[in-house]
């Protein structure tokens, strides 16, 4: 007699966990953010300054404390090695270099408003291209989010004049924006926040130092005032070090799509420094896109369904 052998059922596959995001990885990026945002206020005290005089004694005192704070704390700091320097390199250039060139000769040709909200346009780059770098696909709710941070941080910074010129710098400053982030991916798993931070401020601080040689005079340093040492302080250490090593922590802990979305934190922060130094109560408007930028990230920020 012949029988007929049945295999047994397969068992239904488990449903894919939902991926939960621990507040404590986010809280670093999101007071990175905030210093950022209070770093507008502070940046209107360098305006008649030498620009990359200033920005170079920024970044190398910037550089000083990270490395004297990482043999404190015990980090090793590793050589890079390769291509590494090319992805170093890139940051500093993207991050610090350019970045700092077209907020200030923007805001020649247009209203702080533009170069705002074109970098409030970050978390759209992140949440596409820092996934594909990191080797997954873009997250849907991180998608359909970052659009939402972006009209809330617009409404927040309201709109200005501008020209083509100013047009031209907002789109340098977005594309910096982003590159300061996905420029670091592929080297935050060896060297980690600290590492990264350390070689792209020195990094920064040296080419800054070359332009401020070749464009600006000797005696640029002593044009410097009161107020405006005290910015370079300011900037030196929490913009700069301490704001470095919260966004890439947060960067490394959850990836650069969700902390893309975080990006949308630092125009509510320029806001309310702007109110608490005299700059007045914000209107609806800015009351509004807090609302929306809350709902966008709250969004974003969850966890995905299976």
């Amino acid at each position: 007699m012949t029988g007929t052998s049945t295999s047994p059922p397969r068992p239904a596959p488990a449903p894919r966990p939902s991926v939960r995001v621990p507040v404590r990885d986010l809280l670093p990026g999101v007071a990175g953010m905030v210093l950022v945002g209070s770093s507008v206020t502070v940046s209107r005290s360098l305006a008649g300054a030498p620009l990359f005089t200033a920005q170079a004694l920024r970044y190398a005192a910037a550089a000083l404390l990270l490395v004297l704070l990482a043999r404190a704390a015990g980090v090793p700091l590793l050589r890079p090695r390769g291509r590494e320097w090319l992805w170093l390199a890139g940051v500093a250039v993207s991050g610090l270099v350019l970045f700092n060139v077209a907020v200030v000769r923007g805001v020649a040709h247009a209203e702080p408003a533009v170069i705002a909200v074109a970098m409030a346009c970050a978390p759209v780059l992140l949440g596409v291209v820092g996934p594909l770098l990191e080797g997954r696909r873009p997250s849907r709710r991180v998608l359909l989010a970052a659009p939402v941070v972006v009209v809330g941080a617009a409404l927040v910074e309201g709109s200005g004049r501008t020209d083509a010129a100013g047009v031209g710098w907002a789109a340098l400053a977005l594309a910096c924006e982003a590159g300061f982030t996905l420029l670091a991916v592929p080297v935050l798993g060896r060297h980690g926040a600290w590492g990264v931070s350390v070689h792209a401020v020195w990094m920064g601080a040296a080419m800054l130092a070359g332009l401020a040689v070749s464009t600006e005079p000797p005696a640029a340093v002593t044009e410097l005032g009161a107020a405006q040492w005290a910015a370079v302080g300011y900037l030196a250490v929490l913009v700069t070090a301490v704001a470095f090593l919260l966004w890439y922590r947060t960067v490394a802990a959850v990836g650069s799509g969700r902390a893309g979305l975080l990006t949308g934190v630092a125009p509510l922060a320029a806001a309310g420094a702007g109110a608490l130094t005299g700059g007045g109560v914000p209107g609806p408007p800015v009351w509004l896109g807090l609302a929306v930028v809350i709902a966008g990230l709250t969004a974003g920020l969850r966890p995905d369904s299976a």
